[in-house]
């Protein structure tokens, strides 16, 4: 059945599909468990509270953010085992990662010495010394420490601090992304892990007590094994699943979020207008890999119809075959091609399960983009 059965909701709407979610939430666990490594899941992907909770409680010894807003909001909602996996710069923040290290257990990644100079200064007259990963780059061409100079320069800088203690390396293959196939995909995620694994040895050959070796994606962790050494795993889209990641397995059935939309116009034959567009939805499209997406969303129980065109608040569909099904007035489900940015789009979610609304579910992190 196209239609919606949350039709009693009004439009555009976030729709989260709880039994989904636990499904999800148990197969990564069981993977994680299954190779003896720690589960830190990125909660930039749902930004809820409440979700991090249920992924505490199945297993996983603390949570991934991206930002120090993030963390923030997830410290305050009781959650005590925080790292920013990402280069937090300047004083004004540092300040914030100080004043939450009074707190809670918070770990930050570094990939170069002004950092390791401005948390030293940032911690000077603390009593505990901050703790960081170095981040390495494995192939995305992002961030991180590229050159094994580089790496021995950071690890000696922060060897000569104080209050800034090295615990570990992580990484981030995001480029699996783009792989050409699944084998690709696991060939491009050993490829990473072993130059993880590679730096973390040669960080604990320079005399640094590392306890850390973290790596995480989720279309990589979908197709790869993890291989001996490493120790954590971060993924975050796997709570939800989306377009991409369901095309990356063939199967859209495990994807828990989706848009509630209504059908506002029927001015042709074939032409649909929703009023989810580019602010319900975002644009996000991926061009290539086995995360590649056609147009902006697909429709959710449909025989693979997806929006074609998208305006900031109308999302369009050609399709003649649904447009003769629907009248004004209709709900259908969009499964975005790229769940986490969608999420940062909207106040609250709705929790459903079988066509019954359980509750709403607050997004306390949305917009914490600082």
């Amino acid at each position: 059945m196209v239609l919606s059965k949350y039709s009693q909701l009004d439009t555009p709407a976030l729709l989260i599909d709880m039994d989904l979610v636990h499904e999800n939430i148990s197969r990564m666990q069981e993977k994680a468990d299954k190779y003896g490594v720690a589960l830190r899941p990125h909660t930039k992907t749902h930004k809820m509270p409440e979700l991090a909770k249920l992924q505490i409680a199945a297993g996983a010894r603390g949570i991934t953010v991206a930002k120090v807003g993030e963390a923030e909001v997830m410290a305050a909602a009781g959650l005590s085992d925080i790292f920013i996996a990402n280069q937090i710069v300047g004083i004004r923040k540092l300040e914030r990662i100080r004043q939450l290290a009074r707190q809670i257990k918070i770990r930050l990644g570094v990939d170069n010495p002004v950092q390791i100079d401005q948390l030293a200064t940032v911690f000077r007259d603390e009593p505990q010394p901050v703790e960081v990963l170095i981040e390495i780059e494995t192939g995305e061409n992002r961030s991180g420490v590229i050159e094994e100079a580089q790496l021995i320069q950071l690890v000696k800088h922060i060897q000569a601090q104080t209050k800034v203690v090295l615990k570990g390396v992580f990484s981030h293959e995001g480029h699996t992304y783009k792989a050409k196939s699944s084998e690709d995909c696991r060939r491009l995620c050993l490829d990473s892990q072993n130059r993880t694994l590679w730096a973390a040895k040669l960080v604990r050959e320079l005399g640094a007590d590392i306890d850390t070796v973290s790596i995480g994606a989720t279309p990589s962790l979908m197709h790869s094994e993890v291989l001996p050494g490493i120790s954590e795993i971060r993924p975050g889209t796997y709570i939800f699943m989306d377009v991409g990641q369901g095309t990356a397995i063939a199967d859209y059935s495990r994807c828990a979020a989706s848009v509630l939309a209504s059908v506002i116009s029927l001015p042709t034959a074939e032409r649909i207008v929703l009023d989810t567009g580019a602010k319900a939805l975002t644009l996000q499209t991926r061009s290539e890999g086995i995360c590649a997406t056609q147009g902006y969303g697909l429709v959710k129980n449909s025989a693979n119809v997806r929006l074609s065109g998208m305006f900031d608040e109308h999302g369009l569909i050609y399709d003649a075959a649904l447009r003769a099904e629907l009248k004004l007035g209709d709900k259908l489900e969009i499964i975005p091609n790229h769940i986490c940015p969608v999420c940062n789009l909207y106040d609250s979610a709705y929790a459903v399960s079988q066509g019954n609304v359980l509750g709403e579910l607050a997004i306390s992190a949305r917009g914490k983009t600082r």
